[in-house]
């Protein structure tokens, strides 16, 4: 009975463990099975897709373990794609903060968009996260494409899209990111499948 305990409190603190590293978006592995409801729409595979949280993760421990107060780093992983956005302090910084990513396992390539300059603030941060929500629930209304194809991420006005896409649905998420009152520009950081 006593060895019992022990093992399901070692499964149970395991279980939490992981727990805490998942989101309500994430995949949860149970059993060997995957499951997530914003992967089964998406066009990764769920190898791939748990590949890409793995990056975001390590690379984000590598530069704030790295660069500490000198950068406010945002990663996104998309397909082994890795996009760095935030502020960096100096041009040194900035190429400090792409040499930390290249190594990790699985990443095939780096857009790094640090911009040198001041860390954003808290409200544009909070505009940021407000402005990528209008954008995704525009594309929810639009119905042009499926909005899990398209990952938003918004960085001081800036809106960089990924996703693997066709040309039609990276045009079509374009215009409607663009027409969107709070977007001073729009970058694609697309994979074509077509």
């Amino acid at each position: 009975m006593h060895a019992f305990t022990k093992t399901s409190l070692g499964t149970l603190i395991l279980a939490v463990a992981l727990g805490t590293q998942l989101t309500a978006c994430v995949p949860v592995i149970v059993g060997g099975a995957v499951v997530g409801g914003s992967m089964a729409a998406d066009r990764r595979t769920s190898g791939t897709y748990i590949e890409d949280q793995a990056i975001e993760l390590k690379a984000s421990k590598a530069i704030a373990d790295s660069l500490k107060e000198k950068v406010h780093a945002n990663i996104t992983s998309f397909n082994r794609q890795v996009l760095i956005t935030g502020e960096v302090w100096d041009e040194a910084s900035k190429k400090k903060a792409e040499s930390l990513v290249k190594p990790i396992e699985n990443v095939i390539s780096i857009q790094n968009y640090l911009v040198v300059g001041p860390s954003s603030s808290l409200s544009t941060r909070s505009s940021d996260a407000y402005l990528t929500s209008k954008i995704k629930t525009n594309f929810l209304t639009e119905n042009k494409f499926s909005a899990n194809y398209v990952k938003v991420v918004s960085e001081n006005g800036t809106v960089y899209l990924m996703g693997l896409v066709t040309h039609k649905e990276a045009n079509d998420a374009a215009e409607i990111t663009r027409n969107l009152g709070g977007v001073k520009a729009v970058v694609k950081v697309f994979e074509y499948i077509d």
